[in-house]
């Protein structure tokens, strides 16, 4: 599976950017996607999963309200639209899907558990 992440920018604080993330390869083969950033100097945070099949999302409490992640199965693409945006939103943001049944917060939130990661894109949000 090979991810392609897209959409990122520079944009004013309050402000909005939809990122894209396409699958290619097998992406039948995949159970839930993902969204995480890392800023400098930080570890990778979670930002977002959604089931591949179900639809159910999961969102730490930092982006919920703010930001939503939606999919497009005939596309084979995540969305992920940051509505809303802060300088600490600033951050590399990467999309990573995951071959194994994940049915809780934890299991999508924790990065070790995702097979494939896609190249990141930038995101910069200035105040």
């Amino acid at each position: 599976v090979q991810l392609q992440a897209s959409g990122g920018g520079l944009v004013q604080a309050g402000g909005s950017l939809r990122l894209s993330c396409a699958a290619s390869g097998r992406p039948f083969s995949i159970h839930g996607m993902g969204w995480f950033r890392q800023a400098p100097g930080k570890e990778r945070e979670f930002v977002a999963a959604i089931s591949w099949s179900g639809g159910r999302l999961y969102y730490p409490d930092s982006v919920k309200g703010r930001f939503t992640i939606s999919r497009d199965n005939a596309k084979n693409t995540v969305y992920l639209q940051m509505n809303s945006l802060k300088p600490e939103d600033t951050a590399v943001y990467y999309c990573a899907a995951v071959q194994n049944y994940c049915s809780e917060y934890g299991c999508y939130a924790t990065s070790a558990g995702y097979d494939y990661w896609g190249q990141g894109t930038q995101v910069t949000v200035s105040s």
